[in-house]
């Protein structure tokens, strides 16, 4: 290694240590988060729970991960294979066919998820009619009593079983749950997200021009927050087709105001702070002064604010599918399945798994939550 790269490397190495990648304040932000046990195991039950349900095709499918076929590797799971590439006749192809899966078998291998169904798949094999209880509560007997070869018959197997059911159009309940999760937190991601960016925009302009912009602006805030969201969403909603960017326009109508408060009265506290009337002074634009003196300051609130938001927006999409105004009809949804248990009392897994899910998932969030909270209280950041 030449002299010239090892000072290079020397001076990489130097610059890492000498500006580490959190400041020291958002370090102490960071230990307080951790010492906050529950909160901090919330979190990252949280994101392996989201990071997997990001894969729900390679864990719930009705389609196969990989396969070979005569030679060839096909990946099903990302690309439509028409049956005819099998011998069939229709453009999309059905691997749970037993002519398609033999074929494919007699060709070459198959490797499936580990839950062979979609959220959408039907299962014809149930041993009751739907919905059907969870498949370990029936005797091996029972399970493959709807298979041509019985107990003997391959495709009755782990992979088919509905381990928690199915749901009363004989859909697999914990594919539909997996995909309702994910569905439910992007949702909640995007409607949240948003909501910051325009909240904190306006309640910057707010409080950092104040006068008759402020004035202005609060008149609207306060006659707009004034307006009954629910009954508001229901009637658009009713009128609307369903789908998820519709039902994300109309929540983010009133979401964002949730924000401006807080942005508001901290740009309200800080814009005749010292700093502030020195970049003044030396011909700073308000742009700059607001996006990169006032506005850090100001997302200390923002952040403690952020978890509880998202907990009330997967609630809100909850509530509105659960009363068959959210999601368009099919769509993987808690508030659709917890819908379902309430009209089938005789299928408690249907209402529990809902149930479960939902109250798992906003538990973490608000865990999540009050450790942001404290992370963010100076009171116990330096103490």
């Amino acid at each position: 290694m030449s002299e010239i790269q090892l000072k290079a490397e020397v001076e990489q190495v130097r610059e890492r240590v000498s500006r580490p990648w959190l400041s020291p304040l958002n370090a102490r932000r960071w230990e307080s988060f951790k010492a906050n046990r529950r909160g901090y195991w919330s979190l990252w039950i949280f994101l392996v729970l989201f990071v997997l349900s990001l894969g729900a095709e390679f864990i719930a499918n009705d389609r196969p991960i990989l396969a070979s076929y005569k030679g060839e590797i096909l990946v099903p799971v990302l690309v439509d294979y028409p049956e005819e590439k099998f011998g069939g006749f229709y453009a999309v192809t059905d691997y749970r066919d037993p002519t398609i899966s033999d074929e494919i078998e007699a060709n070459g291998w198959v490797l499936w998820p580990p839950i062979r169904y979609s959220y959408n798949t039907v299962n014809n094999d149930i041993p009751a009619a739907a919905p059907a209880k969870p498949s370990w509560m029936y005797s091996k007997e029972e399970r493959c009593s709807r298979y041509p070869l019985g107990v003997d018959d391959p495709n009755c197997t782990l992979g088919n079983w509905n381990w928690l059911g199915t749901d009363d159009s004989a859909r697999d309940v914990l594919s539909r749950v997996i995909y309702g999760f994910r569905i439910s937190v992007l949702f909640g991601l995007v409607l949240t997200l948003a909501s910051a960016v325009i909240g904190v925009s306006a309640g910057a302009v707010q409080g950092y021009f104040g006068g008759w912009t402020d004035l202005l602006l609060q008149r609207f805030i306060e006659i707009w927050s004034s307006i009954p969201v629910l009954y508001l969403i229901l009637i658009i909603a009713a009128v609307l087709p369903p789908g998820f960017f519709i039902l994300l326009g109309i929540m983010l109508l009133f979401s964002w105001v949730a924000f401006v408060g807080v942005v508001r009265a901290e740009f309200l506290r800080a814009r005749n702070f010292e700093y502030v009337n020195a970049a003044r002074a030396l011909g700073v634009g308000n742009r700059t002064i607001m996006t990169r003196h006032l506005l850090p300051n100001a997302m200390v609130a923002t952040l403690t604010f952020l978890p509880f938001i998202l907990n009330s927006s997967i609630t809100t999409l909850t509530s509105l599918d659960f009363l068959g105004l959210g999601l368009p009809p099919g769509s993987p949804s808690l508030g659709e399945l917890l819908r379902q248990g309430q009209r089938n009392l005789n299928a408690p897994w249907l209402g529990i798994s809902g149930f479960l899910v939902l109250s798992i998932m906003l538990s973490l969030l608000i865990f999540i939550g009050e450790a942001t909270r404290d992370a963010f209280d100076p009171r116990k950041t330096f103490r």
